[in-house]
C-alpha cells in the first residue's frame, strides 16, 4: 500500500514563539506596580464636601422656652403650646400641640412634687448641711429623664419620618447667666438616598 502525505492546508495555525528576554520584562514591568497603593482623593473629597454641605443648608433648630410661673433647677412647669410658624409644612400643628401637651402632663405630674421636697429640703438646709436638697435633686434627675424618654417615643413615632428631631437641652437664660431647659426641635439634614456609597 503506498504511503502518501497530506499537504498542510493554508489555514493551519502558526506557532510562533517570542523571545524570553521579552516576556520577562513585560512581566517585571507589570509586578513594579503590583503593590503600589493609589489613593481617590477625588471621590472622597466629593463626599466631605457634600457632608458639610447638607449641614451648612440645613436650618436652624426652633428653641421652645419655658412658659410656666414655677422653675425648679431650670425646668418649668409648662411650655407653650403655641405652633411656630418655622414649622409649617413641617408639622400638623395638631401633632405639636398634642406632643407639647403630653410633656407639659409629665411636668404637671412632676414639678409640684419637686416644689414639695425643695421647700422641706430649704428649710432644713442649716441643720442637714445641705444634704436635705438631694432628694428634690433626685426627683429633678427623674422628671428629665421622662421627658427624654418622652421625646425619643415622639421622634420614633412621628417625627424622624418627618425629618425632625426634639430633644430637651441646657442653654443659657437671655435675660441672666442661669441656666434653664428648652425643647430643641432640629431639622435633620436629607441625605441623597440615590448616589452610591
Amino acid at each position: 500500500m503506498p504511503f502518501f502525505l497530506r499537504p498542510r492546508s493554508r489555514w493551519s495555525v502558526l506557532h510562533v514563539r517570542a523571545p524570553a528576554t521579552d516576556v520577562m520584562s513585560v512581566l517585571v514591568a507589570n509586578m513594579a506596580d503590583f503593590d503600589t497603593i493609589y489613593e481617590l482623593e477625588d471621590e472622597e473629597d466629593e463626599h466631605v464636601v457634600s457632608d458639610e454641605h447638607l449641614a451648612r443648608y440645613c436650618p436652624e433648630p426652633v428653641v421652645m422656652r419655658g412658659a410656666g410661673y414655677i422653675t425648679v433647677f431650670g425646668l418649668s412647669n409648662r411650655f407653650d403650646t403655641e405652633f411656630p410658624s418655622v414649622l409649617t409644612g413641617k408639622v400638623a400643628p395638631e401633632e405639636f400641640k398634642t406632643s407639647i401637651s403630653r410633656v407639659n402632663a409629665c411636668l404637671k405630674k412632676n414639678l409640684p412634687v419637686n416644689v414639695k421636697w425643695l421647700l422641706c429640703g430649704c428649710l432644713c438646709c442649716c441643720c442637714t448641711v445641705g444634704c436635705s436638697l438631694w432628694p428634690v435633686i433626685c426627683l429633678n434627675k427623674r422628671t428629665r429623664r421622662s421627658i427624654h424618654k418622652l421625646l425619643e417615643w415622639e421622634n420614633n413615632r412621628l417625627y424622624h419620618k418627618l425629618g425632625l428631631h426634639w430633644k430637651l437641652s441646657k442653654r443659657k437664660c437671655e435675660s441672666s447667666n442661669m441656666m434653664e431647659y428648652v425643647i430643641l426641635i432640629e431639622f435633620l439634614p436629607k441625605y441623597p438616598i440615590f448616589r452610591p456609597d
